[in-house]
């Protein structure tokens, strides 16, 4: 099964990677994704969708490159969302594989993600990337 990746450019291109995005950002409506995602890209997000044979998105990841004393250049991943049933078809590895090419092409040092401590099967699959817990992450509600 050839899995297509690309950067979501165009509104249309946006918007079709809502339904892969929704099963990790469920409180964003439809609706409103095309306009959130233009103002996160204002400040460097970017969104890439990997699609099936048919056209379809099944996987979509938004990121932005940061650069960081403690350890220099960085692709982070924002968000990575396969949909439900396509989960353990390849999308989010060959998306994964795909950020990490995109981190090389940019000459970065590494890759980041933050994952919710309840996301147990993403752990899993992190872990066979070769990904290691690093930090603690803190939250405060303003």
């Amino acid at each position: 099964m050839p899995i297509e990746i690309a950067l979501a450019q165009t509104d249309e291109e946006i918007l079709a990677c809502h339904e892969a995005m929704s099963f990790l950002r469920p409180h964003i409506a439809r609706e409103e994704f095309v306009e959130r995602v233009r103002r996160q890209a204002e400040l460097g997000y970017r969104l890439a969708g990997a699609r099936d044979e048919s056209g379809v998105v099944r996987c979509a990841a938004g990121y932005r490159v940061l650069l960081q004393l403690h350890c220099g250049g960085v692709l982070y991943v924002d968000d990575l969302s396969t949909t439900e049933g396509e989960r353990s078809k390849g999308f989010g590895n060959a998306m994964l594989d795909w950020l990490v090419e995109q981190a090389r092409a940019e000459g970065l040092d590494e890759l980041h993600l933050d994952s919710g401590v309840q996301r147990f099967d993403a752990h899993r699959f992190y872990f066979r990337k070769r990904m290691h817990i690093s930090s603690y992450h803190f939250r405060l509600s303003l």
